[in-house]
């Protein structure tokens, strides 16, 4: 029996092994023609696509123009090597059944206030994944590049008890919707990467029934980063999300600390939160290794509106207000259910969920006077 056990679990392990690795090597190959096309690299291109492959384009002067990817390649050749032209590629998704895919990415030109949605179907051939096809349409964006990195949690449960908690849904909607519209680009981390649970979702509010059922949100909510995929130098400022999750896994991650301190620290960025998302800055210590709230007006969920005699209460690793206060920091909130917002220098943070939009806005506002 303990043999039969054992030989499941390692099918299993395999299994989820086997998936990780195609998706991975799936976004490499589409990354080989996103760095390709936006750094002036034909190799890359060519290492992308199936030698055979055609590009089905928009033209002005016909219906469909069919582009063989021999011709697409030399297209690539006339600037100047490795050097970025202009062009900002993400993956949107992925998606895939045994040796086929079909992904989408997006490609930003900020200068021309240009958004290209690429979409693949690839198939896997010789044990190596290609795309054999690409269609590509293209529209005018308010889309600038510049980007925000929202922290999120793994964390399904309050401590070691089985009481169930997630990351606000509401708050990262809220927050969310406010940066897209107004052409950031958000990306998501959290400590492991992958999935994260989610609460507060009310789909009787508009803005997250939308979001809801938004296929290439709920694909980056599904598929957030890990700490090592973050390249902090291209990130305007840090938001973390609250929600009970908020309290486990991230204040006390290492790398997600330095990714913060880095965007602070060496890229002049905001560092921002929102309710018990404040839990995740507690920690936070500047290269001369003060707190970071020390000397600093901060807001969060503060500690008398919780629920004192809860059992998910008494799971809490320390309290945010009480820890920020006693590590030189004032803590500042009003009563609930309204928006509060505090900005101290490129520290701004909410009180709660309906602070969500306030905190963005004041985010996008330093940023734009900044740069």
């Amino acid at each position: 029996m303990r043999k039969i056990f054992f030989t499941i679990l390692l099918i299993l392990l395999s299994n989820g092994s086997f998936a990780q690795s195609e998706q991975s090597l799936i976004e490499n190959c589409i990354q080989n023609y996103i760095n390709g096309t936006s750094y002036n690299k034909p190799e890359s291109i060519s290492k992308a696509f199936y030698t055979e492959a055609n590009l089905f384009l928009s033209h002005k002067e016909k219906p469909l123009w069919i582009v063989p990817i021999s011709e697409y390649v030399t297209w690539f050749q006339k600037g100047n090597k490795g050097e970025f032209n202009g062009r900002i590629g993400k993956i949107i998704s992925i998606e895939y059944f045994n040796d086929i895919a079909v992904a989408k990415a997006e490609i930003l030109i900020p200068e021309k206030k240009q958004e290209f949605m690429d979409m693949f179907l690839l198939k896997k051939l010789e044990g190596e994944w290609k795309i054999i096809s690409k269609s590509a349409s293209s529209k005018a964006s308010n889309k600038s590049g510049k980007k925000i990195l929202f922290i999120v949690s793994n964390s399904h449960y309050y401590g070691n008890s089985t009481i169930s908690t997630g990351n606000s849904f509401v708050e990262i909607v809220n927050a969310y919707d406010t940066f897209v519209n107004s052409g950031y680009t958000v990306d998501f981390v959290s400590p492991k990467g992958g999935s994260i649970p989610l609460a507060y979702i009310d789909t009787s509010d508009s803005l997250q029934k939308q979001y809801v059922y938004n296929q290439n949100f709920m694909y980056a909510i599904g598929h957030t980063l890990n700490p090592k995929e973050i390249d902090y130098k291209a990130y305007k400022a840090v938001h973390y999300i609250g929600g009970g999750s908020a309290m486990y896994g991230v204040p006390e991650d290492s790398d997600i600390q330095r990714i913060a301190m880095q965007v602070y620290e060496d890229n002049h960025g905001v560092i921002s939160s929102v309710c018990h998302g404040t839990a995740g800055i507690v920690n936070l210590k500047t290269k001369n290794g003060k707190f970071l709230v020390q000397g600093k007006t901060i807001s969060g969920y503060p500690d008398s509106f919780e629920k004192q005699d809860g059992e998910y209460f008494k799971q809490f690793p320390f309290l945010i207000q009480k820890t920020i206060e006693e590590r030189g920091g004032t803590f500042k909130f009003s009563k609930g259910n309204v928006s509060h917002v505090e900005q101290d220098g490129r520290i701004i943070t909410g009180q709660n969920f309906q602070s969500s939009n306030g905190v963005a806005l004041k985010i996008i506002e330093w940023i734009e006077k900044n740069n």
